[in-house]
């Protein structure tokens, strides 16, 4: 689904300050003395039917934020809406009542599934939870899942040790799609895979959301991959997006210095248009979550920074091509 199909349609999920602090204890008494702030005051939504790529370096919070989206992590602070239900206030019951309208796919998916069961059972196991369907029915249900992700139907008694990478995170979508979500966080879900298999299973994601009417945040670090599967993309870096925008936008006019340093790491196929590029290559490295800088969070590491960065925090700013960035340096 193209960005212009989205853009007036209504908004599925909104994170509005989003903040995931993980406590630091220390002594004796493991006293808390400080506090890792993973994911720190998130702001952005999702259309229906839209995909929303979330980039940035490993250590980022992209996975914590993807996580806590779906309530995997409590939220030390702010509000996650779905369709217009706060879901971070819900107690457990009402919690799951909300689960079969939102799956995740997980990176590594030989980690994922247990290799004590059968496919089948892996895969009915969201439906055994949710669902009053008979053996027969679930049977007949796995069965189709396993075909709507090009897999046999057959092979329902197979344990995963017994399929390649590829075919394992085939299962994990099958077992995310079983109960008919309405939203799917995918966690970096081609990171464990050939690069020959990964097109395959972004291929086949964004069938599956053709035909389904899904709602997609996809976590990358792989630029081209969220490129060619992402309507807007947002770029993350120590636990705060600092931008957003239409993905055309991003990758042809990028604003902040962070995301034009991560779009300059990215090669160009030509190999005259590469030697032309200019590479801008980061000084230093990331702070630490539990001790971030004072004002921008890239200030450190920024090469355009000035005296003003390193003091006051960067408001958010919304650009008229539909890009929102959060930098000093960038004027409307």
């Amino acid at each position: 689904m193209t960005a212009n199909m989205t853009a007036n349609g209504e908004t599925l999920v909104k994170a509005q300050n989003l903040k995931v602090h993980f406590p630091i204890h220390s002594g004796i008494l493991r006293r808390q003395v400080g506090s890792v702030k993973a994911v720190d005051g998130l702001n952005f939504e999702i259309k229906r039917g839209e995909t929303l790529g979330l980039v940035g370096e490993s250590g980022c919070g992209k996975s914590t934020a993807g996580r806590a989206m779906l309530r995997l992590y409590e939220l030390t602070e702010g509000q996650i809406d779905f369709e217009g239900v706060d879901i971070s206030s819900l107690n457990p019951s009402e919690m799951l009542k909300m689960r079969p309208r939102m799956q995740m796919i997980f990176q590594d998916p030989q980690a994922c599934l247990n290799p004590r069961m059968t496919v089948g059972d892996i895969i009915a196991e969201p439906l055994d939870e949710h669902t009053k369907l008979s053996s027969k029915e679930k049977r007949e249900k796995v069965k189709s899942l396993l075909e709507s992700v090009g897999m046999n139907p057959n092979f329902v008694n197979r344990y995963p040790h017994e399929f390649s990478g590829g075919q394992r995170q085939r299962i994990g979508i099958a077992r995310a799609l079983a109960l008919e979500p309405d939203f799917i966080v995918c966690d970096e879900p081609i990171a464990a895979l050939d690069v020959s298999i990964q097109a395959q299973v972004v291929n086949l994601l964004q069938d599956i959301q053709d035909r389904m009417g899904l709602t997609y945040l996809f976590i990358s670090h792989d630029l081209s991959m969220v490129r060619h599967i992402a309507d807007r993309v947002a770029v993350m870096y120590l636990g705060k997006i600092v931008e957003i925008a239409p993905k055309e936008e991003l990758y042809k006019n990028p604003r902040h210095p962070y995301t034009k340093a991560l779009l300059s790491a990215v090669p160009v196929p030509d190999p005259e248009i590469e030697k032309t590029r200019e590479h801008i290559v980061l000084q230093g490295d990331v702070p630490s979550p539990a001790n971030p800088p004072k004002g921008c969070r890239f200030c450190t590491r920024c090469p355009v920074a000035i005296e003003k960065c390193f003091d006051e925090e960067p408001e958010w700013l919304h650009l008229d091509n539909g890009a929102n960035v959060a930098c000093h340096l960038v004027e409307k």
